[in-house]
């Protein structure tokens, strides 16, 4: 959603010491993305193979999947399922988006401004069926669970963790913590640093831990009242909230009106913004439809499907990818050898 709450939420450092052996869960369309915006040639363009096929997406997921697993993590990755009504509008919306910016990539191609063309190629991505597929081919080739959603997937991720399956969540946005996430984890990435939004500059970062009933209890709310003040920022079901109010007010007409939202958005003149009752939304994301429909299993490396994936299928460096396996398995196998001793 990339609601725009993250100033009024408190995070701490975390390490990936203390992230070794937890089940953690990857909203995996979140992470795609963040490759096929950042993971770019020169002129902004993505990468692609010799038959012009796009591998921006598993070049990244590739390099960071198995980074993490070396450091002892056990990821599995929470895919996206049907998406809910009221996000098609927000849909078309980045569509739009996405059509303009191609636009005046092409502009800036003529020009050949490398700098306006690397800014907004990287508003154009799009997470086709066929890549979702190749992602899920490479996750599956690395042992690793997936877990497919029947709608969003950090719904989804946010269930399993609250039934004790996962530690936490894994994203850029702060969804899940709307679903009910005990814990998410932002700024998950070996590389230290983040594309800045809307910019071609970089920040570092650090992994980020935010924990959601220490934050209710600082901002003196409960779990309702903030899908309701995430509502009046706005989210993908109601993009732009109200206009004029943000998090501070927001949080502010929150807690002045409890539990009494009709009133709420009332005042606030919801529906001079929205064709839609306010209800819909908010009973969208507090009853957002998951399963129990899932196993997670992690399973051996199967290094020749992972090479006919990457090296066979799209031109990637045999040598480099087998140097990654190589790694990732000499740390598995120095793992379970200490695991060992400690037993005996």
């Amino acid at each position: 959603m990339g609601i725009a709450i993250t100033e009024l939420l408190k995070s701490d450092e975390i390490s990936f010491e203390e992230l070794r052996d937890k089940k953690i869960a990857i909203d995996a369309f979140n992470m795609l993305y963040q490759f096929l915006s950042t993971i770019r040639q020169r002129d902004g363009s993505l990468l692609s193979d010799s038959k012009g096929n796009i591998t921006s997406h598993l070049v990244g997921l590739f390099a960071r999947t198995t980074n993490l697993m070396e450091k002892g993590l056990k990821l599995f990755f929470v895919f996206d399922g049907q998406i809910p009504e009221l996000k098609q509008e927000e849909r078309e919306r980045r569509k739009a988006i996405k059509q303009d910016a191609q636009r005046k990539y092409e502009i800036a191609a003529e020009k050949e401004d490398l700098k306006n063309m690397k800014k907004f190629a990287s508003r154009t991505s799009i997470l086709t069926p066929e890549m979702v597929e190749e992602a899920k081919g490479l996750i599956s080739a690395l042992g690793l669970p997936i877990v497919q959603a029947p709608s969003e997937g950090e719904a989804q991720a946010s269930y399993m963790v609250r039934k004790d399956d996962a530690y936490c969540v894994v994203s850029q946005d702060i969804d899940s913590l709307l679903f009910g996430s005990p814990i998410l984890i932002r700024n998950l990435s070996i590389s230290g640093k983040r594309k800045k939004s809307d910019s071609l500059a970089y920040i570092t970062t650090k992994p980020e831990k935010i924990v959601l009933a220490e934050n209710l209890n600082t901002l003196g709310i409960d779990n309702d009242q903030l899908i309701a003040l995430a509502m009046l920022v706005g989210t993908d079901y109601n993009k732009g909230g109200i206009k004029g109010i943000g998090p501070k007010n927001a949080l502010k007409l929150v807690k002045q009106h409890g539990k009494d939202f009709d009133t709420l958005f009332k005042q606030c003149k919801w529906n001079d913004f929205f064709n839609f009752e306010w209800n819909e939304v908010y009973y969208l994301i507090k009853n957002m439809n998951v399963t129990d429909d899932y196993v997670l299993e992690w399973n051996e490396i199967d290094e020749n499907k992972v090479l006919d994936i990457l090296v066979d299928k799209h031109d990637f460096s045999r040598e480099r990818v087998e140097k990654n396996l190589s790694k990732l398995l000499k740390s598995k196998k120095s793992k379970e050898q200490k695991g060992l001793k400690d037993f005996f």
